[in-house]
């Protein structure tokens, strides 16, 4: 009796420890947390910190120093190598090792990215003799689990937990988490490791590899609903009650309130007007909490959604956006008495919203629940130049909460054609938390932030990041990015400071920067948000008519406007809009397989050349052939172009192999490819010496 009296204090002891310590961290609770949306309103338990190692050029000190926008950052041969310290000098082949992080106490890996990384990489866990990982550097960053483990990975985990240049694979630790990294430092070494650091007392368990085969379905559940949100976790808006308002010019209206402790668990609206890229970015929603007297959620309803401008399609985790414009929010909003839903036409047009918005039950926790918040800014008629970098501020809040998302709306009017000489985003992100001078995040990039690389054109979406649209040719016009935090939420107890620089190729002016910042803050929190105004909300448009520039990587180029081409200019369609150079572009509509379309390209010189198209990919577009001179082209490794797309026309580059031509006039004869006849839309060429 005695015996068992003492194993139930026992039992009661240690349970009574693990609720004032939190839960017990494991593999499994983290690959959970993947698509736990509910989890990120209540403020973490245990409690951690979120810091980030990266290979960010070092020499980022201080704001008041000169190296605070130092570039230098993964390319190798940096002048000062972006690691925390020498493990071994370079032997005679330069090969040495390096320091990524080495930290004491629990915590997990929850984030890695490489835009490429050579060499190899050691990590250990818990101060273990030997390396739990001692292997190739870069099928760890991007496929950690698989690298690990083969035969127990799956390839649907590949753009689920993998995303794009980032993977989300969790690995928790009891006693501690480190790095080193083996290779030449000529060579690239661009990373990013996101750790928590749990508090003092946390209760962890060390990742095994035995863990990957243990959660077997846990993984695929996650990354079924990573890559398909809308199909597993939407069937609770298909009966729900709607609300129809209609906004005229200057009005604002409740949509919907609630009273009562509640959460918002999902918020869906679609949006119509004569011109709805206008109304989406002219009308604001407004969420009230508990009686504020400001909206703890303000921003165009567009821009809260990543759809903008205008209905871009996309899935992620907390946010859906359908070809049918219809848009879907799944970050959950608790509230403790009450909730307000409006919506403010800021424009000049009647708007209508048809809006769905499903609340249900929930326990206010003093101390514990957060408010969600959604913090929208821009800037305009900024210039982006590379001799002028600057610290763009993203959003500054005091008090307690956590990060669990940013997107940044851009209008980016350069007239070089080529991703190297227009590119926006060099720039870092530099994360400050709970007051500490030092940044917390330093980033290698903006695309890096946002989980991509090489400044890509490419169209993309992801369970936590995207890239739902890019107008072009490369980084031109309009671009949206985005980045959710979920996994690799960012706590902060007193602060949050969240900057991003403006670091451009070259000089633009008229460049608009909005952003949003997506967080969640104990009640009594404030930030810097200023009041939106008509003119923030004013309806950007690319200028009506611009000319391609022979610079960055478009240097020593001719251009021609495609229409000054044409043998036969009868035989197309003129399509106006300003994405296109000139403000137009040619559309051909071949009716067979055997109709060509010829251009003649004149050569002002005998020489080596390389032919650069800038075309347009359409929603239903064709697949074409070039020939030159009767001769079969390869543009970009193929000699067939698909001009499709699954959504608006975007601007695209392609570019031939090395050519040597002769001066004079030469013929360019295109001809439809493929199965299916498209329309081929073609915008200009540019004629490159090399």
């Amino acid at each position: 009796m005695r015996t068992v009296l003492k194993s139930l204090i026992f039992a009661v002891v240690v349970c009574m420890f693990q609720i004032t310590q939190g839960q017990v961290v494991t593999t499994a609770s983290l690959i959970d947390e993947l698509t736990d949306m509910r989890k990120l309103a209540d403020f973490p338990d245990p409690g951690f910190r979120s810091v980030q190692f990266s290979s960010y050029d070092r020499r980022t000190v201080s704001p008041d120093q000169p190296g605070w926008f130092s570039n230098s950052d993964g390319f190798g041969g940096e002048p000062v190598p972006g690691f925390l310290s020498v493990v071994k000098a370079p032997d005679s082949k330069g090969i040495g090792e390096y320091l990524i992080c080495d930290v004491k106490g629990p915590g997990a890996i929850v984030r890695l990215w490489t835009a490429q990384i050579a060499g190899d990489l050691m990590v250990w866990l818990d101060q273990e003799k030997n390396p739990i990982y001692n292997g190739p550097a870069e099928p760890f960053f991007l496929h950690t689990y698989e690298a690990f483990n083969k035969e127990a990975a799956k390839s649907e985990w590949t753009g689920s937990i993998n995303q794009n240049m980032a993977s989300y694979y969790p690995i928790p630790f009891a006693k501690g988490c480190r790095m080193v990294w083996k290779g030449d430092l000529s060579n690239l070494h661009f990373y990013h490791v996101q750790l928590r650091l749990y508090e003092s007392g946390a209760q962890v368990k060390t990742f095994s590899v035995k863990d990957i085969q243990d959660n077997l379905t846990r993984l695929n559940q996650a990354s079924a609903v990573l890559k398909e949100p809308f199909k597993y976790l939407d069937t609770v808006l298909f009966n729900a009650a709607y609300e129809t308002v209609w906004l005229k010019p200057g009005e604002k209206k409740i949509v919907k309130s609630v009273v009562g402790s509640a959460g918002i668990k999902r918020l869906a609206v679609f949006v119509s007007a004569q011109n709805v890229e206008k109304a989406l970015r002219q009308t604001i929603l407004e969420i009230r909490f508990d009686g504020s007297p400001w909206g703890q959620v303000q921003s165009p309803v567009g821009d809260f959604f990543g759809a903008a401008p205008g209905i871009n399609p996309y899935e992620s985790l907390p946010f859906t956006v359908l070809d049918d414009g219809r848009m879907v929010c799944r970050y959950f909003m608790p509230f403790k008495d009450s909730a307000q839903v409006m919506m403010e036409n800021m424009g000049d047009q009647e708007v209508t919203l048809v809006t769905k918005i499903v609340t249900e039950p929930y326990q206010w926790k003093e101390g514990v629940s957060m408010h969600f918040r959604a913090r929208w800014r821009v800037n305009h008629e900024l210039l982006a130049d590379p001799r002028q970098v600057k610290d763009i501020p993203y959003l500054l809040i005091r008090g307690k909460g956590r990060m669990v998302g940013a997107a940044c709306y851009l209008l980016n009017p350069t007239s070089v054609p080529s991703s190297a000489g227009n590119w926006w985003g060099e720039g870092d992100e530099k994360i400050f938390i709970d007051d500490n001078l030092k940044p917390s995040f330093i980033g290698t990039g903006s695309e890096d932030y946002y989980n991509y690389a090489w400044s890509s054109e490419e169209l993309f979406d992801y369970g936590y990041c995207g890239q739902p649209r890019n107008d072009g040719p490369a980084n031109r016009g309009f671009i949206t990015n985005f980045r959710w935090h979920i996994l690799d939420n960012i706590p902060f107890d007193k602060s949050f400071d969240f900057y991003m620089e403006l670091y451009s190729h070259r000089a633009v002016e008229h460049f608009s920067y909005a952003r949003t910042i997506y967080a969640y803050a104990v009640p009594g929190a404030h930030d810097d948000h200023i009041a939106i105004t008509k003119s923030d909300v004013r309806y950007l448009q690319l200028p009506s008519d611009w000319w391609p520039e022979a610079a960055g990587a478009a240097g020593n180029s001719i251009f021609y406007q495609i229409e000054d081409l044409l043998s036969k200019p009868k035989d197309v369609e003129w399509v106006q809009d300003p994405i296109w150079s000139a403000k137009q572009m040619v559309l051909w509509k071949p009716t067979s397989k055997n109709e060509t379309l010829t251009l003649l390209l004149p050569a002002t010189k005998t020489g080596k050349f390389r032919i650069n198209f800038t075309v347009a990919r359409t929603l239903g577009g064709g697949s074409m052939e070039i020939m030159l001179d009767n001769k079969p082209v390869k543009f970009n490794g193929n000699t067939t172009t698909d001009l499709s797309t699954s959504f608006r026309s975007v601007a695209r580059n392609i570019s031939s192999e090395n050519l040597d031509l002769t001066e004079g006039m030469h013929v360019l004869t295109i001809k439809p490819a493929g199965e299916k006849l498209g329309p081929i839309g073609l915008d200009f060429i540019w004629m490159q010496g090399i």
